[in-house]
C-alpha cells in the first residue's frame, strides 16, 4: 500500500531553504534525487502490454540507496542472490554498537569512524575463530547509523555462520555446537580494543576522548541461532536495504512540521509519535547519508566474493551431499496491471521535458513501422 506522506513531500515543501541547513554537496545531491524520484524531473518511459495493448506512463526512479521508494526491488534481488549461497549450518545475528561518545566524530569523519567499525568487527570474529579449532569464519555486515528517532546510533548488523573451514577446507562447527556463537562478554573488550586501534590508524584521537572510550563498557550482542538458513536471508534482507526512515512511518506533513512514529525501547518498544520542524527532520535524515562510494554492505571470509567464486560450491557439495544446491531465481517479467496476464514492454523513453501529448500515436507509428519492415 502506498504511503500517504513521503520524505519527498518534506523536501519539496522546504527546498527553497535547503541551502541554509549546512549540508555538503553530496548530501544536497542525494536529497535532490529523493525529491525528484518518480516525477517528471527524472524522465520516464511508456510501457505497452504485449497482450491487451494497454499503454501506461511511468516516471523513472532515482535508484539512490537512501531513497525510501527505491529499496523494494534491490532488497528482493539481494535476497535472491544470497539464497544461492546458503550453507546448511547454524547462523547467528551479531550486533556491534559504537558508544554515543563517538557520535560527534562520526558527523565530521564518517568514513574513518565507520570503516574502523567494519575492520574491528571482522578482526574480533577472526580472533575468536582462530581460538575455536583454528577455523576461518565468515561475515555479512550491514551498517546502520540511526536510531528510531533519527538520532545518530552507528552499529553493524552481522550474519555469522556457526563455524568455518579449517586449513584443509573442511567445515568445522564452533565448540558450542551451534548453541551460541562466542561468549559476548569476552567479545566486547576485544572489540573495543580492536576498534580503538583501527581508529587510531586513521585519526589522531584526542587524549580525553581516547581515555573516555577506553574506560567505557562496550556492548556486543548476539541473538540465538535462526531456525533455518532461509530465515537468515529473509531477516538480513530487511536490514540490508533499510534506510533511516520509511515513508510509512511518516504520519503527517504540515507547513513547517513533520510527525512520524517510532519505537521507544526505553519503555519496552512502545510506539510513540515525534514532531520535528522540516529543518530538523532534514538535518537528522542527512546524518545518515553515507559518504560517496562508501560501501555499507560488506562480505568477509568464507562469505566474501573472492572466496565464494572459487570454493563455495565445493563446500556446499560437501555439506549437502546428494541434496540439490540452492540456485538463483530467474528475473520475473513485469505483469500488465490492466489485464494481469500480459507482459509490459518499454516502447518509448523520454526525458524531463515529459511524455508525448498523445502516446497512442506512438504505438500506432511503431506498429506501422514494424509492418513495413
Amino acid at each position: 500500500m502506498q504511503a500517504k506522506y513521503e520524505v519527498a513531500d518534506v523536501l519539496q515543501q522546504s527546498w527553497d531553504r535547503i541551502d541554509t541547513l549546512g549540508l555538503n554537496t553530496w548530501q544536497w545531491r542525494t536529497l535532490k534525487a529523493i525529491r525528484d524520484c518518480r516525477t517528471s524531473a527524472m524522465g520516464g518511459h511508456i510501457d505497452a502490454c504485449d497482450d491487451c495493448g494497454n499503454l501506461s506512463i511511468s516516471y523513472n526512479s532515482c535508484r539512490n540507496r537512501h531513497c525510501p521508494k527505491c529499496q523494494g526491488v534491490k532488497r528482493a534481488q539481494w535476497i535472491e542472490a544470497r539464497e544461492s549461497e546458503l550453507l546448511p549450518v547454524p547462523y547467528f545475528h551479531v550486533v556491534f554498537t559504537l558508544p554515543s561518545e563517538l557520535n560527534q566524530l562520526a558527523m565530521y569523519q564518517p568514513k574513518e569512524v565507520y570503516a574502523s567499525l567494519f575492520e574491528a568487527a571482522w578482526a574480533t570474529l577472526v580472533q575468536f575463530g582462530r581460538q575455536n579449532n583454528g577455523i576461518q569464519s565468515g561475515m555479512i555486515a550491514v551498517l546502520h547509523t540511526w536510531g528510531q528517532n533519527l538520532s545518530l546510533h552507528p552499529h553493524l548488523h552481522c550474519i555469522v555462520p556457526g563455524g568455518g573451514v579449517d586449513q584443509n577446507g573442511n567445515w568445522r562447527t564452533t565448540r558450542s555446537k551451534g548453541k551460541f556463537l562466542y561468549p559476548v562478554k569476552a567479545m566486547s573488550p576485544v572489540f573495543k580494543s580492536k576498534y580503538l586501534n583501527a581508529l587510531r590508524k586513521r585519526l589522531k584521537l584526542d587524549t580525553g576522548l581516547g581515555q573516555t572510550l577506553y574506560d567505557k563498557k562496550w556492548v556486543v550482542y548476539a541473538k540465538r541461532p535462526f531456525g533455518n538458513p532461509e530465515q537468515v536471508v529473509e531477516y538480513l534482507g530487511r536490514y540490508a536495504h533499510k534506510i533511516a526512515i520509511s515513508n510509512h512511518r511518516i504520519q503527517n506533513v504540515e507547513s513547517g512540521t513533520v510527525t512520524f512514529s517510532y519505537k521507544d525501547y526505553k519503555t519496552g518498544g512502545s510506539k510513540k509519535l515525534m514532531t520535528l520542524t522540516h529543518a530538523e527532520f532534514i538535518r537528522r535524515f542527512s546524518l545518515h547519508i553515507m559518504p560517496r562510494r562508501f560501501v555499507r554492505i560488506r562480505h568477509y571470509g568464507i562469505l566474501s566474493s573472492t572466496w565464494k567464486r572459487s570454493k563455495l560450491r565445493l563446500l556446499q557439495s560437501q555439506l549437502l551431499g546428494n541434496l540439490p544446491i540452492p540456485g538463483t531465481k530467474t528475473k520475473k517479467a513485469r505483469i500488465c496491471p490492466c489485464c494481469k496476464t500480459g507482459h509490459l514492454q518499454i516502447i518509448l523513453q523520454f526525458g524531463p521535458r515529459g511524455p508525448p501529448a498523445n502516446p497512442e500515436n506512438v504505438l500506432a507509428d511503431l506498429l506501422r513501422t514494424l509492418l513495413t519492415v
